[in-house]
């Protein structure tokens, strides 16, 4: 992403960026798209855009040398791109309207990977979630408000009950998000007995269930687009089916007091019979 980011104004192609790093144009691809969730080309192209506002914004070049410093065929090519990206002519922008930023480049997503049969897939187990009994604080959310502000207030009142002498790991789960529905149920607890006499504070049973596990450093809240392609991915991959379980997700954090460390993350699945037979 450096490489490409101190060359938007040369030549790039994928098999450009390929033999900069000694692999195959076809591994590239795979393993760009896999970990950016974007192809190489619209990558490029989404970057180029982007250093063009400043460029714009200062006035000291014609958009036609712009479109050339920046890879674009022609003016109208980069005017199209532009527009379909912005929802304005950078004709506007030189007008000082509306203002808009450039944003720098985007983070990867920390997890490990791995490769199957050629395709590249977020690294995964199948495993079984034994059943446990979590206590903690369960509570609702809505994905059209604020949810990330709900979910981690909420789990902050669960931390504040729990002093130094509990530890072990922490559990969140995702359930009851119905077809069409914006609102599902959120469970922040640890598998000990506690006593909070407090509203939203219970104890709930988690079933057993056939998982894929994927493991992931960074906030879930901040990485869902990431985790959907992931998962998306998995599936088609490694053709395995969700299963029709109630709980949508188990996040598990290895220590309750580090809840900003690396996680891992349970998928129901439905378990096939070539699953039973490798186990």
């Amino acid at each position: 992403m450096i490489h490409i980011e101190e060359r938007l104004d040369q030549p790039l192609s994928l098999d450009e960026v390929a033999d900069a790093f000694h692999l195959s144009k076809f591994y590239f691809h795979r393993l760009f798209s896999a970990m950016t969730g974007i192809s190489l080309n619209s990558y490029i192209l989404s970057r180029r855009l982007n250093a063009s506002l400043p460029l714009i914004r200062e006035g000291r070049t014609s958009l036609t040398d712009i479109a050339s410093q920046l890879g674009f065929g022609t003016p109208s090519s980069f005017t199209r791109a532009f527009q379909r990206r912005y929802g304005i002519a950078p004709s506007s922008l030189r007008a000082h309207l509306p203002p808009l930023l450039p944003v720098p480049i985007p983070p990867l997503v920390r997890r490990p990977i791995k490769n199957i049969n050629g395709d590249v897939v977020a690294d995964f187990t199948l495993t079984e979630f034994a059943p446990m009994r979590l206590s903690g604080i369960v509570f609702e959310v809505d994905l059209a408000s604020d949810y990330e502000a709900t979910i981690r207030s909420h789990s902050n009142l669960l931390l504040q009950e729990l002093d130094a002498s509990v530890q072990g790991p922490c559990y969140v789960v995702y359930s009851n998000c119905q077809p069409d529905s914006t609102r599902f149920n959120v469970l922040c607890g640890i598998p000990q007995e506690l006593r909070i006499e407090k509203p939203f504070y219970f104890t709930v049973d988690v079933p057993q269930l056939f998982c894929a596990k994927f493991t992931y450093t960074g906030d879930l809240l901040e990485i869902g687009d990431v985790l959907k392609t992931d998962y998306a991915r998995f599936l088609k991959i490694s053709r395995q089916e969700t299963d029709d379980s109630h709980i949508e997700l188990i996040q598990r954090f290895d220590d309750v007091h580090d809840l900003g460390s690396s996680y891992h993350i349970f998928a129901p699945i439905q378990k096939l019979p070539l699953d039973s037979e490798e186990e």
